[in-house]
């Protein structure tokens, strides 16, 4: 785990040594006050919840997460870095582990850093706080997720642009396969079993069940086996990449 800490701590600490950091940041912050407040109508609605607010956080991440996550491999295959990291005494698992880790810190720090609009929330009413924790803890769920998927597709391509447009196209797709937009695509040429394991792949469903304050298991395990999926073929992409 020593490994896996050195990495974290690097990339972690490279993060912040750009102004790329704190525009990520900024622009997560301004537009989640302004879905919030302008188009979920907050004060308007008259109750003391933070729906609005956790209702745009699965499009916020759809194309903020890829953009943070097409740099983790593909800029190190472009700069020849990854070479020099795969020198080092690390194993592929640690310096995946070590990778995602700290880009899934970075974005819970941004997302911990919109703190005033819960503290707007309690000064305004009496929300239930549990529900906004347990939605808290969803947010970052599903942040995960969205990374894990963009580091896997950040090693296929030199290219961080490619990266970011696939990204976006396969984290849309987990957003909507449980909605009829996917299913009615795939309903005539898969099988009915595939078609309702496609289903349980939506995010938003579980998402949704845990922003209500429901921490279901199969949610949680759903999460940790998209994570551990990508992390996996992460690993798998740039072991066969460094064996080309």
């Amino acid at each position: 785990m020593n490994q896996v800490r050195t990495i974290f701590r690097r990339e972690l600490a490279s993060y912040f040594s750009t102004p790329v950091a704190y525009v990520f940041i900024v622009i997560f912050l301004v537009l989640t006050g302004a879905f919030t407040f302008q188009i979920g109508n907050l004060y308007e609605r008259g109750q003391a919840d933070l729906v609005p607010f956790f209702t745009f956080h699965p499009w916020l991440y759809l194309f903020l997460v890829p953009a943070l996550s097409m740099r983790l491999w593909a800029e190190e295959r472009k700069t020849g870095t990854i070479e020099l990291l795969m020198t080092l005494p690390v194993t592929l698992w640690q310096a995946v582990l070590g990778k995602f880790l700290a880009a899934w810190c970075f974005t819970g720090i941004a997302l911990a850093l919109t703190f005033p609009v819960w503290l707007t929330v309690n000064y305004l009413g009496n929300p239930d706080n549990g529900v906004i924790v347990a939605a808290y803890f969803g947010s970052f769920l599903l942040a995960g997720g969205f990374l894990a998927i963009g580091a896997c597709l950040s090693a296929v391509t030199r290219n961080q642009v490619i990266a970011f447009i696939i990204t976006v196209t396969v984290c849309f797709l987990f957003l909507l396969s449980g909605y009829d937009l996917v299913l009615n695509a795939v309903q005539g040429w898969l099988p009915q079993p595939l078609v309702d394991a496609v289903a349980s792949l939506s995010f938003l469903t579980h998402y949704s069940s845990i922003v209500k304050g429901v921490i279901d298991l199969r949610d949680l395990v759903y999460f940790a086996m998209v994570i551990a999926f990508f992390l996996v073929a992460n690993a798998v992409v740039l072991d066969m990449k460094k064996a080309s």
